[in-house]
């Protein structure tokens, strides 16, 4: 019943990137009293998408896919793709070749990318609230509150160090990790289908987000 409500409250934000995107664009923030570098990485994520959001000469004509592309390269900093891939997977990963791997990291990136390209305007005054972050042995988990009206929501940013910098690969909404879910539908087709299926489904689907059906 958990998991349900939850999926209703965030139907509108289906997709992972789709929701990072739309928190970052989010109007106003509390600070927290103090805030480490996890934090900090996250918030100044945060301010790269604002800028690129609120720059007038990307709402021109013709600039939506440079915004699009812009918006990709600020998250694609942020995100640790491989971590994702490979926890999505999860024991499904070490059957995979270094080239399968990365052709899934790609496809897997492409579909998320493809995700959240049509909603980065989905926000509509809500605030965000740095609460706490918590920091052990390279991995890091950064607690914030998404409040809109009367309605708080609970969503943090689990992240890990990479090449000196903090890097996402994981965010729970609600108390819900969207990559668990992930990997319990990928599970799910790769046991009951194959490997190749759930890279035929990826396909699909990214190539139907971008060009849906009238």
């Amino acid at each position: 019943m958990r998991r349900h409500c939850v999926a209703a409250r965030l139907q509108p934000l289906k997709y992972l990137i789709g929701i990072l995107v739309i928190i970052f664009a989010l109007a106003g923030e509390a600070r927290p009293l103090a805030a480490g570098p996890p934090t900090e990485a996250v918030r100044g994520s945060i301010n790269k998408v604002i800028q690129i959001l609120q720059d007038e000469s990307l709402k021109q004509p013709g600039k939506a896919q440079e915004r699009r592309l812009l918006l990709e390269k600020v998250v694609g900093e942020r995100f640790s793709y491989e971590e994702m891939s490979k926890r999505a997977l999860s024991a499904h990963w070490q059957n995979l070749n270094d080239k399968e791997r990365q052709e899934f990291v790609d496809l897997f990136k492409s579909f998320l990318s493809n995700s959240y390209a049509d909603r980065i305007t989905g926000y509509s005054g809500e605030q965000v609230q740095y609460l706490n972050e918590r920091l052990e042995q390279g991995y890091a988990e950064v607690r914030t509150r998404v409040v809109s009206g009367k309605t708080e929501i609970p969503l943090d940013y689990r992240m890990l160090t990479k090449d000196g910098d903090w890097r996402i690969y994981d965010v729970v909404i609600d108390g819900v990790s969207l990559v668990k879910n992930y990997r319990g539908q990928f599970d799910k087709i790769i046991r009951t289908s194959s490997y190749a299926d759930l890279v035929e489904k990826l396909k699909k689907k990214s190539d139907k987000i971008i060009s849906p059906t009238p």
